[in-house]
C-alpha cells in the first residue's frame, strides 16, 4: 500500500483486510482452497470472511492461535524479526493493547495453543477443516 502511494502515516487496518479478501477472492475463483492469516480482533473483519465464504458458496473455517505461556509469548515477539521494510515490529505494549480490544468469538473454531507441538496443532487443525468440508455449511465459521 506505501508503493502505491498510501502515507505512511494512514490507518491501513482495513485497507489490508480489503486487499487480503481480494486476494482470497482470486483463489477461491480459481478453484483454490485460501488461506487468510489475520489477527480478526473484531466482528466486522470475521463477517468478512463468512461473507465471502457464502458469496463463492464454499465452506469458512476458522483457526485461533494463542500462546498459553506468556513469557514465552513476549519472548517470541521480541525475538521476532519480519523485516517488512518500513513497517516497525510490535511492541509486547501494542500486542497487550490489541488484546484488551478483542471481541468475544462466538464462531465455531478449532483454538491451537502454539506452546503444542507443531505435529499436534498441524493435527488439530486438519480435522477441523476436514469436519467443516464435510459438513457442507457454507460460509460458516
Amino acid at each position: 500500500m506505501w508503493r502505491a502511494g498510501v502515507e505512511r502515516d494512514q490507518p491501513t487496518g482495513l485497507a489490508a483486510y480489503v486487499v487480503a479478501e481480494d486476494l482470497a477472492r482470486e483463489q477461491l475463483l480459481l478453484g483454490n482452497d485460501a488461506i487468510v492469516d489475520a489477527v480478526n480482533d473484531f466482528e466486522p473483519a470475521r463477517q468478512q470472511w463468512r461473507s465471502l465464504a457464502a458469496s463463492r458458496r464454499q465452506p469458512l473455517g476458522f483457526v485461533e492461535v494463542f500462546c498459553s505461556d506468556e513469557e514465552e509469548h513476549r519472548r517470541r515477539l521480541t525475538a521476532r524479526q519480519r523485516g517488512i521494510e518500513g513497517f516497525p515490529e510490535p511492541t509486547w505494549e501494542s500486542v497487550m493493547e490489541r488484546r484488551r480490544g478483542f471481541a468475544d468469538w462466538n464462531d465455531d473454531r478449532v483454538r491451537v495453543d502454539s506452546m503444542r507441538p507443531l505435529a499436534e496443532i498441524t493435527a488439530s487443525v486438519l480435522e477441523h477443516l476436514e469436519k467443516v468440508r464435510r459438513s457442507g455449511v457454507v460460509g460458516a465459521g
